[in-house]
């Protein structure tokens, strides 16, 4: 009988969903200690992920495993090419979460455009008045890195918001970017230097890491404001600090960071102008029931063999197994 390991709880109605299979049983593991993992992942036939690590090792303990499920849409810390020489499909939930990190995304901008953290913390100590700079969003240039299904709502909601959008991604043909009603962004540096805020939508890979470094930052226009609702290995965070110090970066609206839990010496916590979440852009009520749901329903749907290829990550391993 097939068993599904859930790495911390997830939504009760996927946790439902799951358990309405009288073919299938369910464990949630919280909380997931090394020692508790070791003991439970060889039953295991499936496991959703949250931060939860997946490594080599633990792969090559789960001699059961059938597929792994991702509870949200990255998956820096799993290793997919050891899923692959396994013939484990990994799935992710590509639409379950988009709306609220677009949101989230917004929000940021929102803040920090309106100095939202500081005017708050002022108001409270019933200290009047109003001279901290703000903009509007209205007319400025916003550059859009990641046209996938978050970069695209967040282009949409720019524009509503009646800012010009700058769209970079050169995996996304440039006709795709202007017939959405957006401009494609040939030329990085000159992007960088028109735009009044950038805001990053792109997955962690080697040709993105580190991607807002020293070089980045300088290229980009004197008072930008950065929004990072993706992952915090694309931003180098030292040369961020130094950024935000000088004054050449205005602002800075954060929800990821490169080590995560935050850890307390890293140096954005005392940048100044910054807006600080901890990676919380997914965590509605809404989104974290729709991204359970889709790992419940993907686990089901690979135990029944018609699992759905456009949530795998690694898609090459249905045709192996087909």
């Amino acid at each position: 009988m097939p068993h599904v390991l859930c790495l911390r709880p997830i939504h009760p109605d996927a946790i439902a969903l799951l358990r309405s299979r009288p073919d299938v049983t369910v464990e949630v593991l919280d909380p997931v200690t090394p020692e508790a993992l070791d003991h439970r992942i060889g039953a295991a036939h499936a496991i959703t992920v949250r931060l939860q690590t997946i490594d080599a090792s633990l792969i090559g303990k789960a001699r059961n495993l059938r597929i792994v499920a991702r509870h949200g849409v990255g998956y820096d810390a799993v290793d997919v090419a050891a899923l692959t020489a396994r013939g484990i499909p990994l799935t992710v939930t590509p639409d379950a979460n988009a709306v609220s990190v677009a949101e989230h995304a917004l929000m940021l901008m929102l803040a920090t455009a309106r100095q939202t953290v500081g005017y708050h913390a002022r108001t409270r100590a019933a200290q009047w008045g109003f001279d901290l700079p703000t903009f509007d969003l209205a007319g400025r240039t916003v550059l859009v890195i990641g046209f996938g299904r978050i970069g695209g709502r967040v282009a949409r909601l720019c524009a509503a918001f009646g800012m010009t959008v700058l769209v970079r991604d050169p995996h996304v043909p440039r006709n795709t970017i202007k017939g959405a009603g957006f401009v494609p962004a040939d030329d990085l540096d000159a992007a960088l230097a028109a735009a009044d805020i950038v805001t990053l939508h792109c997955p962690a890979t080697a040709e993105t890491r580190g991607m807002v470094n020293e070089a980045f930052l300088k290229a980009a226009k004197p008072g930008v404001v950065l929004i990072n609702t993706a992952r915090g290995t694309l931003v180098d965070e030292p040369a961020l600090a130094a950024a935000l110090a000088a004054g050449h970066v205005a602002g800075a609206g954060i929800d990821v960071f490169a080590v995560e839990p935050v850890q307390p010496d890293n140096v954005l916590l005392k940048a100044p102008n910054v807006v600080l979440m901890p990676h919380s852009a997914a965590a509605t009520a809404e989104s974290m029931r729709r991204m359970a749901m889709s790992c419940a329903e993907s686990i089901l749907a690979c135990f029944d063999g018609r699992l759905d290829p456009h949530v795998v990550v690694n898609p090459e391993v249905l045709r192996r197994n087909a």
